[in-house]
């Protein structure tokens, strides 16, 4: 099974600490959408021997697109792919496009769940973070959604300048009043180059305090789990049979097919990324060129990158695949260098999978890093 992801970059306005791709300026939409099916209609023998599972709207706010414009996308999809029945498609979305009338039709299309771009349920949180809703608008959105979706995720942000801890449970309060399925919670995180990283270092917004975001974290996973969510991946939380299958994937290595500017790709042996500029992608595009790089990986960047994506998850790191897949002289490093934060308690082996403790889950990231080996091959 395989996912086709789909990059629509643009926005209303750009948010503070946001440093995808995507551009405030929709004059080009039009020509960016021809590009996306001609992409999707020129890479489909690249997943002849694959069947599509999930496709998925990201950006972006794939949510500015008309259901019309989205639907002609998944019609290509179908007419180009092997779908399976009853895939997951996911539109990622954000609470100011989604009206009344929105959510309405959205229902009777072939979306199936909404990711809906919440990020805080205060005024003052999402001031800081220049986003294009308010909080009233959040909780409305959300009690309309519920009553036409089953199947929908929020986007929750925490470690944010000013927050309290209170304040931060009273989000998840809020959050677990509505009755989601799914959560995906994130440390603000300061990226070069954002108008974040500006603010704080000219001193107009308090630098991102990394204690604090670590209590929150933990904060955040109690009380989930409190209500039976199951935290199976670093960043998300889901009930029984409600965990996101199209970022599942990723975690678990399977194959997937980046379409639109910035989008990457992965088949196993190869990742690929589109050009990050709408412009030359529209226009490479019109000449039936695909504006991809890619890189074929070694046995060591496969076996990294396993590393990293196994850590985070509820799965682990099975030490029969390292061996299988990547030989014996790996899994002998892994253990050798995990030996040094099972001793930390904060990773662990159980049942031949290498696992992060709860004490070394909000470090996952770096323990992996530790974990990783030099390129040899």
């Amino acid at each position: 099974m395989a996912g086709i992801y789909i990059h629509i970059p643009f926005c209303k306005q750009a948010c503070y600490y946001c440093d995808f791709h995507f551009s405030t300026s929709l004059k080009k939409k039009d020509e960016l959408l021809h590009a996306l099916a001609r992409e999707l209609e020129l890479r489909n023998e690249e997943f002849k021997q694959n069947k599509v599972e999930t496709i998925y709207f990201g950006g972006g706010t794939p949510s500015l697109l008309t259901n019309e414009e989205l639907s002609k996308l998944i019609a290509t999809v179908y007419d180009n792919y092997d779908v399976i029945d009853n895939p997951e498609i996911t539109l990622e979305a954000n609470p100011d496009d989604l009206t009344p009338n929105r959510i309405e039709t959205l229902e009777k299309s072939q979306i199936n769940r909404l990711s809906i771009g919440i990020q805080s349920f205060f005024d003052t949180d999402l001031k800081l973070m220049n986003r294009a809703h308010d909080a009233k608008e959040a909780k409305a959105c959300l009690s309309l959604a519920k009553a036409c979706f089953n199947n929908i995720s929020i986007d929750l942000i925490y470690g944010v300048p000013g927050a309290s801890n209170e304040q931060w449970l009273s989000n998840i309060e809020m959050a677990l009043d509505y009755n989601i399925p799914h959560i995906s919670s994130y440390a603000l995180t300061v990226e070069p180059k954002t108008a974040l990283a500006a603010f704080i270092e000219k001193g107009i917004i308090d630098n991102v305090d990394d204690d604090q975001a670590h209590k929150q974290f933990h904060i955040l996973k109690d009380r989930l789990e409190e209500e039976k969510f199951i935290h199976y991946e670093l960043s998300n939380f889901g009930k029984e049979g409600f965990f996101s299958k199209n970022n599942s994937s990723y975690w678990q290595g399977k194959s997937y097919l980046g379409i639109g500017p910035s989008a990457h790709s992965f088949n196993g042996q190869q990742r690929g990324w589109n050009v990050s500029n709408n412009t030359k992608y529209i226009k490479a595009l019109q000449q039936n060129v695909v504006p991809i790089e890619i890189e074929t990986l070694t046995t060591t960047d496969r076996y990294n990158e396993y590393i990293m994506t196994g850590l985070r998850t509820i799965w682990g790191v099975s030490l029969e695949k390292v061996e299988t897949e990547f030989g014996k002289i790996y899994k002998d490093y892994l253990i050798e260098q995990a030996n040094v934060f099972i001793n930390q308690h904060l990773l662990y082996i159980d049942n031949r999978h290498l696992r992060v403790t709860r004490k070394g889950q909000f470090l996952s990231d770096g323990i992996a890093s530790e974990l990783f080996k030099l390129n040899l091959a």
